[in-house]
């Protein structure tokens, strides 16, 4: 219920037959918004329980908010940083929708116009010119069911990744897992056979980084880990039995998600906020010096 001033009584008023008569004592003032000090409200903050007029209003999930409290909540919320030192993130998974938007995205448009596939599909005997294409193949997928697996698997172990890790580590994870799954096709390719022309596209790669990661991140948590290290060895074995799977893209990915992850999860408390950004960059500066030392040597 809302608090209103009292009706004046009697005793509030002066004496009879003086020239004060009538007038009301104003003891105690209405309550006025301290942002806007000449407007009344009888409206409170339901944090700070401070008066705050319609301008100042926010909506909350009980009651209103005045600005002040909004902001200093947003900010409090961009300081809070993962039990691994990413910044932490609410609401949905924001980044790994986007990764699954992107690669549906590209999908349909390469139904409708498959020369996207050969400008961005990735072979070894293009990845020393076009660099770019050990990326890019990593948004192409060969049919409908190689996307649903891919897009499923990421929708599984995305979201709670990005929880822990926080969005820039966790796509950092994604992106460098990708290209160290490019990085072991170029490793095992060899010049003049038919490895060197044989191209490759998937996210899989990228999704075996996360299956590493995941299995992992849980056993550092002390959560059972074993499910995720069965699924992981059977699609292991799946890519050696059957063919057509990149089984080196596959594994590059694996490795180097747990490469990122134990870096990750290893560093100290102290050094974990900035540590982290400086690390993911120390592996993609080997990466990259890998998949040009593997050109120069071959």
């Amino acid at each position: 219920m809302t608090n209103y001033p009292a009706a004046p009584q009697p005793g509030d008023f002066g004496d009879g037959g003086d020239a004060h008569r009538g007038e009301p004592n104003h003891g105690s003032s209405p309550p006025v918004c301290p942002r806007h000090p000449d407007r009344v409200s009888f409206v409170r903050c339901q944090r700070c329980n401070r008066p705050a007029c319609p301008e100042c209003q926010h909506t909350a999930a009980v009651g209103v908010q005045c600005v002040d409290c909004v902001r200093q909540s947003a900010q409090q919320q961009r300081s809070r940083r993962t039990v691994f030192g990413g910044r932490a993130v609410g609401g949905p998974p924001y980044a790994t929708l986007a990764l699954i938007g992107t690669n549906v995205a590209i999908f349909l448009i390469g139904m409708v116009t498959p020369a996207l596939y050969n400008a961005f599909i990735f072979w070894p005997a293009v990845g020393l010119f076009e660099p770019h294409r050990a990326i890019t193949s990593g948004f192409l997928h060969g049919g409908l069911m190689h996307l649903l697996f891919n897009m499923y698997a990421l929708w599984l172990i995305g979201p709670q990744l990005e929880h822990m890790f926080g969005r820039l580590r966790f796509l950092g994870l994604y992106f460098l897992s990708l290209f160290g799954g490019t990085v072991a096709v170029v490793l095992f390719a060899s010049p003049g056979s038919m490895s060197w022309r044989i191209g490759v596209v998937g996210a899989s790669g990228a999704v075996f980084g996360l299956f590493g990661a995941i299995a992992l991140v849980f056993r550092r948590m002390g959560r059972n880990a074993q499910p995720i290290i069965v699924i992981i060895a059977i699609n292991v074995v799946f890519s050696f039995v059957v063919r057509g799977i990149s089984w080196q893209g596959h594994l590059g990915g694996l490795v180097t998600g747990l490469i990122v992850a134990t870096v990750l999860t290893k560093l100290p408390s102290r050094l974990q906020r900035f540590g982290g950004p400086l690390a993911l960059i120390a592996i993609a500066v080997m990466l990259v010096g890998a998949y040009y030392g593997l050109y120069i040597t071959k």
